[in-house]
């Protein structure tokens, strides 16, 4: 089968959720035997033609230069090109700025969607903005042939709104064991391992930064480690402003090496997750996947993931209380149980790739197939 990925800043990983799940997703597609292409900004650090056998096309990304309109100019140069390739499905992650070129697919193509978050519910947007979302995801919804839901939340509100079926098939991860060469990444970020706790997010208000860091500026025996491109929005650039003077707050800036990231989760004390919009998050997959102890966020999305097998806060000073007593992850070895078996059981990449390759087979099976699929 011949795939094209659309809607990242492409592989290896040096961004997000999308670029993670299009680098594990793509290169165990051609494993399996399939021709796969991934769409790359040509500002990626990332130089060859090819990432473990994915095919990567640069296109013109002017987004440094223009901001958020920058990003509608990639994504039209992306889809345009993909009429040159005779592509059996194309994979379109995300909505935001690439379903005003819905018109512009191959029509050859089977064209599918991985619908993300409620984008237009971002504290980031102004209304403006938030408007236009909810336009370009209901074109999402309408020039889609078939849907992708990450989580069983965004699964039933595609139904009610949309009437519209998708199926639901979540990230992945890969699990963790603790390895002789971690001590010199806990050095490198001079820390001990059980005597910090971590934040890993992009500076966005939706993820509860702010949140964290207020209870955390008045937990001063508790270090918090924060990865994250801080300079790259103005969000960030507060959040540095206001808290980057606590001795005990570290703003470490970006971790692109998953390695490293993996160190850092697996030898936390306490691992947060503040994001609150959006589907199944795979940086939460991955602390679970680290035998991290974590705190995230109370809100749908989190609770179908974690269930009972984690801490949860809404305000500063209830998660103050919390970060401020005494913790051992010796104490919640159940729960730590729990989520690595969630990840063998429901989140390993394996699965949802062997998952997402049989959906994609619905193009030769017809509608019975993707019914049966979504009752699933």
């Amino acid at each position: 089968m011949k795939i094209g990925i659309i809607g990242t800043r492409g592989i290896p990983n040096q961004y997000g959720g999308f670029e993670q799940f299009a680098e594990n997703f793509s290169t165990r597609m051609v494993e399996r035997g399939h021709d796969v292409t991934v769409y790359i900004s040509h500002r990626h650090p990332y130089k060859s033609d090819h990432y473990k056998n994915v095919r990567l096309i640069r296109c013109y990304d002017p987004e440094y230069l223009m901001g958020t309109a920058g990003q509608f100019i990639y994504d039209f140069n992306c889809i345009r090109n993909s009429r040159e390739h005779n592509f059996d499905v194309i994979l379109q992650l995300g909505y935001t700025s690439s379903t005003i070129w819905s018109w512009l697919y191959p029509e050859g193509s089977i064209l599918v969607t991985n619908m993300d978050g409620l984008e237009w519910s971002r504290a980031k947007y102004n209304k403006w903005t938030q408007h236009f979302l909810t336009h370009a995801e209901k074109w999402g919804v309408n020039h889609s042939d078939y849907l992708i839901a990450d989580s069983k939340g965004i699964q039933d509100y595609l139904l009610k709104k949309y009437n519209t079926k998708a199926v639901l098939i979540p990230y992945g991860a890969d699990i963790y064991e603790t390895k002789k060469g971690d001590i010199q990444t806990l050095h490198k970020f001079s820390v001990k391992s059980n005597e910090y706790d971590l934040l890993i997010a992009r500076y966005e208000p939706e993820n509860n930064i702010e949140t964290i860091l207020k209870a955390y500026a008045t937990a001063k025996n508790r270090e918090l480690v924060l990865i994250g491109n801080f300079k790259n929005t103005s969000f960030g650039h507060r959040m540095y402003r206001d808290y980057g003077g606590y001795a005990h707050i570290h703003f470490a800036g970006p971790v692109y090496e998953v390695k490293q990231l993996n160190v850092l989760r697996y030898h936390s004390r306490l691992y947060m997750h503040g994001h609150s919009v959006g589907g199944t998050n795979p940086s939460l997959l991955e602390a679970m996947a680290c035998n991290a102890l974590i705190c995230a966020h109370d809100n749908l999305f989190n609770r179908y993931v974690l269930g009972d097998d984690a801490f949860y806060f809404k305000e500063a000073s209830e998660l103050s209380s919390l970060i401020s007593a005494p913790l051992n992850k010796e104490n919640h070895e159940n729960w730590l149980y729990n989520n690595k078996q969630k990840i063998y059981d429901d989140y390993n990449w394996n699965s949802i790739t062997g998952k997402i390759e049989n959906y994609f087979n619905q193009w030769k099976y017809g509608e019975k197939y993707q019914e049966v699929l979504c009752a699933v």
